[in-house]
């Protein structure tokens, strides 16, 4: 009888905890905020205040707390998931703009624009444990699912550096379009994309050799190329496509990734950056930094279903399941 007591309540406690919804967080530039959106109901149901000029966002690998380039604070921020509360800020080298989470769910690397650096964040001793010059004005990164190669763009110098991950060493430099911005492995690690924000292209590399497979090409009907710019964007996990940010063109392009061909090109809101994407790849957030908004696009009908309004300027957006 007491043993029945006692399942009942703890029955009942566990009742008592609310499952967490699926979720996009959704940091704005000019507010100092983050804004998160309830998948279920496409709605905006928390805000919250955070460091100067918020940009690079993304959740730890078992999605308890959620990390934030603080960039005027030159601070990477730590917030709780289930209490959306700052736990503490981290050291993350001068002005923090964009950063990857290696595999391991410990080191963070970061992109410092100002100091021409790539810093190696240990989150667990809160510290910096290495900084590698790399070129002007770094920007994107990325780190291969194996966990051994991180990748630094460089915006100014137009590389895409290649960094070992365990001797923090450059090893090879690869020459991109005008501008790099967003990096990515695909799931094999066999190919690396690369975003050319000014020379309006998407390049692929083989990481093998180096060698540049192809350059994708985006023209638009009735919109200047000079406005087609790639940014963000985000590569599905059976390697057959690619949605690509074009900034101010206010377009999200579909590509064939196996193939290398544009399919489609969705309107979304004004100055597109990055995006988020579900985890069962069905829908697509995106930040339109200029329209305060983000656009809600349902991969399989293929065509926006909502506009969400946010804060002032979107910048970096992340996805986070649901009871994670």
């Amino acid at each position: 009888m007491i043993r029945s007591t006692v399942s009942t309540l703890a029955l009942t406690a566990l009742l008592a905890v609310p499952a967490m919804a699926q979720e996009v967080w959704v940091s704005n530039e000019r507010d100092a905020t983050i804004s998160i959106i309830d998948v279920t109901t496409m709605e905006v149901v928390d805000t919250i205040q955070v460091g100067a000029r918020p940009r690079g966002l993304m959740f730890s690998h078992d999605y308890k707390v959620a990390y934030l380039c603080a960039s005027d604070d030159s601070t990477i921020q730590v917030i709780d998931v289930a209490t959306r509360e700052i736990l503490h800020n981290l050291p993350s080298g001068e002005n923090p703009e964009t950063f990857a989470l290696h595999p391991d769910n410990r080191h963070i690397w970061i992109s410092n624009e100002d100091d021409n650096i790539t810093s190696v964040l240990d989150v667990v001793d809160r510290r910096i444990v290495a900084q590698i010059p790399v070129g002007v004005e770094p920007e994107g990164k990325a780190i291969n699912h194996a966990g051994t190669i991180a990748i630094t763009t460089a915006e100014t110098t137009n590389m895409a550096h290649w960094i070992d991950t365990e001797s923090f060493e450059i090893f090879h430099n690869s020459l991109v379009g005008s501008r790099p911005r967003h990096a990515e492995f695909t799931t094999d690690d066999a190919r690396l994309f690369v975003s050319a924000e000014i020379g309006g292209g998407l390049h692929v590399f083989d990481t093998e050799t180096f060698e540049e497979l192809v350059e994708i090409r985006f023209e638009i009907p009735d919109v200047h190329p000079h406005d087609v710019q790639p940014v963000g964007f985000k590569l599905t996990e059976d390697m057959t496509r690619a949605y690509v940010a074009l900034g101010p063109a206010n377009r999200i392009a579909v590509v064939d990734i196996e193939n290398y061909e544009v399919l489609d090109y969705h309107l979304v809101g004004r100055r597109v950056w990055h995006m988020a994407m579900s985890d069962d790849e069905k829908l697509l957030f995106t930040t339109n930094g200029v329209s305060g908004d983000v656009t809600i696009i349902d991969l399989e009908r293929g065509e926006p279903i909502k506009t969400v309004k946010v804060g002032r300027f979107p910048w970096g957006a992340a996805y986070r399941p649901a009871d994670s």
